[in-house]
């Protein structure tokens, strides 16, 4: 086939369909679904099907702007009300975790080098450089995972592990970073302890500063400016996340932190055409992740791989059980509200996913000896942690009790209002039958729509509720709407203990 503009627009939409077709399968089958578009990627590659791409600044400038998207999708998702109650346990799990499972684990490769002399004798500075690319939890990993999956988490434990992916990638970049000025500078840098410690606080101040206050202004432009077209608003929403970024980063900033943290800020504030703008991100960050798995997996040598596969397996395994573990445990020691049990899990659920393998890229783009070695690493411990945690997180919960089953149902129907309305939408089960006017509901609470086997009906006081019957409910969002979804579970409750002695 001759090489052309639409060939391979042909060859790429076939790739793309294909892919997504073997996500669904492997979804089915409990594989996480990145993985098996990094696969697709590394069958596409050189020792698959032959497709070359060896850039590893093109494909470090792809991550780059999926991740910023990503994690400011992430932001965008993140309800402040469930973070608060867990703000201290996961700013101290993505900034001190990340150093201590750099440190445990760098240390860890250190001492094993001697043993695989012939394969990876490296200097100490080189095992923490490695060490630091993969010491993040992978944010997209982590949200598609917990977010596809048909399960809930007890202990606000899905809100704590968000945020701490969203949340870590900063600080892993930072060591990253850190690390090769380190190694490239030698005896004669002037890298020192203070000169790293003031980076820190400048990146991780900027970062905050910068998320926060450019977030804020993102919000009173979007409410302003009064577009003609509302198509235009995801638009105007995707330049924010970019410029955010890039201008943080212009002044020494940690541009990935500021883009969690402005999307935090913008998600838990009311912003014109919200709806539109937040189901254009959800698209935007499937055609990302897709892309940047599909071209990390063509980025890597199989045959280099084979080569460190069994100290690359010692440890990804010693970080799975060992240094992830540790680090979580000693951070959470001053939080005794969090169970061992919860601990535990959040130590499984440590994935390593595209960041670390974006991180491996900066030594090879920067000429550090050995920077392929390390990439090669990262990559092989990236998929034994998607292969051995990605596809056991809900059999894990399950047995450390942790779980909670999910109404499958949709919550409202499909049904948007908009948020000038001040409103709130409920779905609930009828468990025992009775006319719509004798139902008991909250005070200020309507039925809007009644699904009854795939059918709707538009509900008056006379229609007579069955069993099974679901129930769109809407009432007003007031200072006491905590107390009306009391209300709601109390409800909840009677219904089955009714349904129980019947």
């Amino acid at each position: 086939m001759i090489f052309t503009p639409e060939n391979a627009l042909l060859i790429g939409a076939v790739i793309w369909f294909v892919s997504i077709l073997l996500s669904k399968t492997g979804y089915k089958f409990g594989v996480p679904v990145l993985l098996v578009f990094l696969l697709i990627g590394m069958l596409l590659g050189v020792d698959g099907v032959g497709i070359q791409f060896d850039n590893y600044k093109y494909a470090q400038i792809i991550g780059m702007v999926a991740l910023t998207i990503i994690l400011f999708s992430g932001g965008m998702d993140t309800k402040f009300s469930d973070v608060k109650p867990i703000l201290g346990a996961g700013v101290v799990l993505s900034t001190l975790g990340v150093l201590l499972t750099t440190l445990f684990t760098g240390f860890f490769i250190y001492g094993i080098s001697h043993a695989f002399s012939h394969v990876i004798h490296i200097p100490l500075t080189l095992a923490l450089l490695l060490a630091a690319t993969m010491s993040s939890t992978d944010s997209a990993t982590v949200f598609n995972i917990l977010r596809s999956q048909k399960m809930g988490l007890r202990n606000r434990l899905q809100p704590l592990l968000e945020f701490e992916s969203g949340s870590n990638d900063p600080m892993a970049y930072m060591l990253t970073i850190v690390m090769i000025q380190i190694i490239q500078g030698g005896e004669t840098t002037d890298v020192n302890a203070w000169n790293i410690i003031f980076n820190f606080v400048l990146q991780f101040g900027f970062g905050l500063i910068f998320g926060f206050v450019l977030g804020k202004a993102c919000v009173w432009i979007i409410n302003k400016i009064d577009l003609q077209n509302k198509s235009l608003y995801p638009i105007l929403m995707l330049s924010f996340i970019f410029f955010i970024f890039s201008f943080t980063n212009l002044f020494n900033g940690n541009g990935y932190l500021a883009v969690y943290v402005a999307g935090i800020v913008m998600g838990n504030a009311k912003l014109t055409e919200n709806k539109s703008i937040s189901s254009f991100l959800d698209g935007i960050v499937w055609l990302v992740q897709i892309v940047m798995f599909l071209v990390l997996g063509m980025l890597v040598n199989p045959q280099e791989m084979f080569k460190i596969a069994l100290p690359a397996l010692i440890v990804g395994v010693f970080v799975i059980l060992v240094g992830r573990p540790l680090s979580v445990f000693l951070c959470l020691l001053p939080f005794k509200g969090i169970a061992k049990r919860s601990r535990l899990f959040i130590s499984w659920v440590g994935l390593r996913g595209a960041a670390p393998i974006i991180f491996a890229t900066y030594p090879v783009v920067e000429g550090v000896p050995g920077a392929d070695f390390i990439f090669n690493m990262v990559f092989f411990i990236t998929l034994t942690s998607l292969i051995i945690q990605g596809t056991t997180i809900t059999k894990v919960a399950d047995w450390l009790r942790l779980s909670t089953v999910k109404d499958d149902g949709p919550e409202n129907f499909g049904v948007d209002i908009p948020e000038e309305l001040n409103t709130i939408l409920q779905q609930q089960v009828v468990k025992n039958e009775a006319y719509l006017k004798d139902y008991p509901l909250p005070e200020g609470t309507l039925v809007m729509i009644v699904e009854r086997r795939n059918k709707y009906i538009v509900p008056n006081g006379q229609l007579f509720l069955k069993k099974g019957d679901k129930l769109l409910l809407i009432s007003a969002r007031h200072e006491e709407t905590e107390d009306a979804q009391k209300t709601f579970s109390v409800l909840d409750r009677i219904s089955k203990i009714r349904s129980k002695r019947n």
